[in-house]
């Protein structure tokens, strides 16, 4: 089975159907995404895509990147580039193997294919009897497509899994952001296409491009034999191999067992003449240590130590949300660290500059760049257990670069003014709740969590007329009716989470003398008074409002509530 050319990847057309086609499937404008059967595979999919895309058919510049997004690459270019690097996707056979060790593996003991998916549950969990969510032999056997993409997933996400079995180049679980089109009716090559960047951001030191060819170990390092990593001094830097070696990075050490019988895979359904259900691994598979950065993966890079090596953004605890939007998005190496994305920071400085300037693409174009989506997606890693998996999508409010400190400066101080109203809310919430609050354990994040999604849509309307702030004026401060406006957007949302949540129980559970005064002490923080008010009277000071009473409609509201 060759990925570049078998009928393995599932596409959802315009009219809605699933179907199985080629990779040079992605050239249709009719396929408008990917269709695979879980959520990580998805996300790992479009970043072999990316890379292969990357690797094949690199831009020269943002002139010939924008003409490929408009119409796609030239007839025949696609097929020709891919060709070429066939012999480095063969999955199985006698030769070189997709993603998989050059040695056979022979000393190494089979074990379930199972292991290939980041959340199956592992040896301990099934001695312990600890599998109670994910349970042991729900996958047994995976046809060969949905083996490739699983052993894909498991090379770019590899979580710590023992002594010796290592962790992917960007370190266990990273988050990953790509840029997409508003439009649903955007086709995949589009989709893709937003991801990838000219070729001279590969070039090292201003030295010439290598061309990627298929044998080149240093490029796919399953073309050669395995860097073992038990000795010192065994560790992969960036300057070791190639550019691009970041999108095909072989940590883990595997090799698919195929059956020769008919096998119905247990994550897609589908009926297929050979299956796997073991795969041999082996521990001290290559070990990436240095300054790498992947072009997909936000980075936080310490100011106080440029020495130590960029730290990958991972999930967390509370999940994906606009918390989190300015480090994906906005670079602040001089106070948190934030690097966002290469794909991220490309689009910005380089696609829409080069837009901007230019003004001659046409509206088809204009479009697919005038109002971009951010995905960021990725594991929630508690080591090698998987905590959850989180993809969220978000609007990519786009300033130019002389404006983006002053942007990011007012980004930070909206965000830090929502976490601590939401901190506040959930305080007095407890304090409604329970007779001794400080006392009370459990996980109220779901809190936090709810507070974010009903201030969601407000926050990006702030951001959309901040934006246009910038374009209008040359201001330094934040304007006053926008920060005002934020203010009482977030004013109004705790006060209406306070009051669910205070009077969800039965009226006879209630007690109504601890939720009334939880709830003055929550509007008496709100207008600035009491323990802890610092922040939100320094968020009014600074943008030049009071914040005093609501405006008479909320104070009617919240008379009514």
């Amino acid at each position: 089975m060759n990925l570049l050319t078998d009928n393995w990847l599932p596409f959802r057309k315009r009219d809605g159907n699933i179907v199985y086609g080629p990779l040079a499937s992605i050239e249709d404008p009719d396929i408008l995404d990917l269709a695979l059967p879980r959520a990580d595979f998805q996300g790992a999919a479009y970043q072999w895509l990316i890379g292969l895309l990357q690797t094949a058919i690199p831009p020269d510049g943002y002139a010939q990147w924008m003409a490929r997004l408009e119409r796609g690459p030239d007839a025949g270019e696609l097929a020709t580039a891919l060709f070429a690097l066939g012999p480095a996707f063969e999955l199985d056979g006698d030769g070189p193997r997709f993603m998989q060790d050059l040695d056979p593996l022979d000393d190494a003991k089979p074990a379930p294919v199972a292991g290939l998916l980041i959340d199956a549950p592992g040896a301990n969990g099934i001695k312990n009897n600890t599998d109670l969510f994910i349970k042991r032999g729900f996958t047994e056997a995976l046809c060969p497509d949905c083996a490739a993409i699983a052993l894909f997933t498991m090379q770019i996400n590899a979580p710590s899994g023992g002594v010796g079995y290592r962790v992917g180049l960007r370190g266990g679980g990273p988050l990953t952001t790509l840029i997409l089109p508003e439009s649903e009716n955007a086709s995949l090559w589009q989709r893709l296409w937003l991801n990838v960047l000219p070729v001279a951001h590969f070039r090292k030191d201003g030295e010439s491009y290598p061309s990627p060819v298929a044998d080149d170990a240093a490029l796919f390092a399953w073309m050669g034999p395995t860097r073992e990593s038990k000795e010192k001094g065994s560790a992969i830097l960036p300057d070791d191999v190639h550019s691009l070696h970041a999108y095909w990075a072989m940590p883990r050490r595997f090799r698919l067992l195929f059956t020769d019988t008919a096998c119905q895979c247990d994550l897609c359904g589908r009926e297929s003449a050979t299956g796997v259900r073991e795969v041999l691994a082996k521990n001290y598979g290559a070990n990436y240590e240095g300054p790498w950065l992947h072009p997909l993966t936000p980075y936080r890079i310490d100011a106080k130590k440029p020495e130590e090596p960029p730290l990958s953004s991972k999930g967390q605890p509370g999940g994906l949300g606009y918390p989190q939007w300015s480090p994906l998005v906005l670079p602040d190496p001089d106070d948190s660290g934030a690097r966002p994305a290469d794909v991220v920071d490309d689009f910005i400085h380089g696609k829409c500059a080069a837009n901007w300037s230019a003004r001659e693409w046409g509206d088809d174009l204009e479009l697919l760049l005038k109002h971009p989506r951010l995905w960021a997606f990725g594991y929630d890693m508690d080591n090698m257990k998987p905590r959850c998996w989180y993809s969220v999508e978000m609007p990519l409010i786009v300033v130019p670069s002389e404006a983006q400190e002053r942007f990011r400066a007012w980004v930070q101080s909206c965000t830090a003014l929502a976490r601590q109203v939401a901190w506040v809310t959930r305080t007095q919430i407890k304090a409604a709740w329970f007779k001794r609050p400080k006392d009370a354990r459990g996980d109220l994040s779901t809190l936090d969590l709810a507070f974010y999604e009903a201030t969601e849509r407000d926050f990006f309307a702030v951001l959309s007329r901040l934006r246009q702030s910038l374009q209008e004026d040359d201001i330094g401060k934040m304007p006053p009716a926008i920060a005002e406006k934020w203010y009482r957007d977030l004013r109004s949302a705790a006060l209406r989470q306070f009051e669910a949540q205070a009077l969800s129980a039965p009226a006879g559970q209630l007690n109504l003398q601890r939720i009334v005064a939880a709830r003055g002490q929550l509007l008496a923080w709100l207008a600035g008074r009491g323990k802890g008010a610092k922040l939100i009277n320094e968020f009014a000071r600074n943008n030049d409002f009071e914040l005093g009473k609501a405006p008479a409609a909320a104070r009617n509201q919240e008379e009514k509530a």
